[in-house]
C-alpha cells in the first residue's frame, strides 16, 4: 500500500526479490492538468502495472467493496509506504499483520512529514523504522530502526533519496523475518529517545513562509532545505511570492566574517534600528550577484529563487531581470 515515488522502490525491491505481490493498493487517479480535464496515476500504480499486478484504489477504505476484494486476495502480509492512515479492518486482515515504513526513528517524528521537519529543526540524524501498525499514527511497536546522517548541505531531496533506498531495503529485510517468525517488536515506550519528541505534522503553504523576524540565519538556513524542492519556503517580493530554494548562513558579521561582504558599509549595517525594531526582512544586493535578507540574528544570502509565473533560477539570472532598491524590506 502506497502513492509516490518513495514507495516504488520498495515495491520494486519486493518484486525483484520474487515476493509475491498479490496486489497493490495506492491513492485514486488524480486530476491534474489546466482544467482538471486529465487523470494522473500514482507512481505506485504506474509501476504495478507494468508488472502486471492488480490495482485497487478505493476512495473510502472502510468501503464494503473495497474489503471484499482485499479478503479476496488473502494477503499474508500488508506492507504500508507513504500511504494513509489505515482503520482497524484493513490493517487487521492479514495473519501475519501489517508493517509501516517511516522515514524517522520512531518514536521521534511521528506524523506526516518527517524528512522536512528532521531537516528544519536542524537535526544531524535521522533514520528509518518498520514498525507494526496498531490504532494511533506511527505508534506500533518498532521492529527495525537504522539511523543515516543529515549532512550539513543536505537538502529535504537529497535525504529523502538516501531513506527510499535504505528503506527499501529494511522493507525487504522485515518481509523476510517476518515470514519466518524471526522478528521481536518492542513497544515505543521501551526506546531511548534523547530530548523530548518532535512532531512531525503535514506541511501546509502558510507552513513554509518564512517569518524573518523570528529566526536565526541558521534556522532560515534549515528552514529552506528542509522545504527544498517541494514544497518551498517562500517569502513576498512588492507582494509578489517568491520561493527561495538554496541559501547560504552569514552569521552576524564579524571580523573574521568580514569577506562575506562586500563593503565595509555593508559589513557595518546594523540589523536593528535605531529605535530598536528589528530590521529582519531588510535587503542588500549590488543588483548583479547577490541577495541577503537579515534575519532575526544574522543574514543569509539568496542563491536560488523562483518567483510566482517564472522558472526557478539562479541569483544572478534573477538579479539580472529584476529591479530591487538595495535596503528595501522584504
Amino acid at each position: 500500500m502506497g502513492t509516490p515515488d518513495f514507495a516504488v522502490e520498495s515495491l520494486r525491491r519486493l518484486v525483484e526479490d520474487g515476493c509475491q505481490v498479490v496486489a497493490v493498493v495506492t491513492m485514486p487517479d488524480k486530476a491534474v492538468g489546466r482544467h482538471h480535464d486529465v487523470l494522473q496515476q500514482s507512481p505506485v500504480k504506474q509501476y504495478a502495472l507494468s508488472q502486471h499486478i492488480p490495482v485497487l484504489q478505493p476512495e473510502r477504505l472502510k468501503d464494503e467493496t473495497f474489503l471484499s476484494e482485499l479478503r479476496s486476495y488473502q494477503a499474508d502480509l500488508q506492507v504500508v509506504v507513504a500511504f494513509r492512515m489505515l482503520p482497524e479492518v484493513v490493517w487487521a486482515m492479514p495473519r501475519l499483520g501489517t508493517f509501516n515504513l517511516h522515514a524517522a526513528l520512531l518514536p521521534q517524528y511521528r506524523g506526516a512529514a518527517p524528512i522536512n521537519w528532521a531537516i528544519i529543526n536542524g537535526e544531524k540524524e535521522t533514520g528509518i523504522t518498520t514498525f507494526f501498525l496498531d490504532h494511533d499514527i506511527d505508534t506500533g511497536q518498532v521492529i527495525y530502526r537504522q539511523s543515516v546522517p543529515i549532512h550539513d548541505d543536505d537538502d529535504a531531496e537529497a535525504v529523502h533519496d538516501r531513506l527510499m533506498l535504505l528503506g527499501a531495503d529494511l522493507v525487504l529485510r522485515t518481509v523476510h523475518d517476518v515470514e519466518a517468525g524471526q522478528v521481536h517488536p518492542i513497544p515505543q515506550s521501551q526506546l531511548q529517545v534523547d530530548g523530548p519528541l518532535r512532531p512531525a505534522p503535514k506541511i501546509f503553504k502558510e507552513t513554509c513562509q518564512i517569518r524573518w523576524a523570528d529566526l536565526t540565519s541558521r534556522e532560515v538556513y534549515n528552514f529552506v532545505r528542509g522545504l527544498s524542492p517541494y514544497p518551498a519556503a517562500w517569502t513576498t517580493l512588492n507582494g509578489t511570492m517568491l520561493k527561495i530554494y538554496q541559501v547560504q548562513d552569514l552569521p552576524q558579521p564579524s571580523l573574521k566574517g568580514r569577506e562575506n561582504f562586500a563593503s565595509d558599509s555593508e559589513f557595518l549595517l546594523p540589523i536593528t534600528g535605531e529605535d530598536g525594531r528589528g530590521l529582519a526582512g531588510t535587503l542588500l544586493t549590488d543588483g548583479k550577484s547577490y541577495l541577503r535578507i537579515a534575519c532575526r540574528e544574522g543574514w543569509v544570502s539568496v542563491l536560488s529563487l523562483q518567483l510566482a509565473g517564472k522558472r526557478r533560477m539562479s541569483i544572478e539570472d534573477f538579479l539580472r531581470g529584476a529591479h530591487i532598491d538595495a535596503k528595501c524590506v522584504i
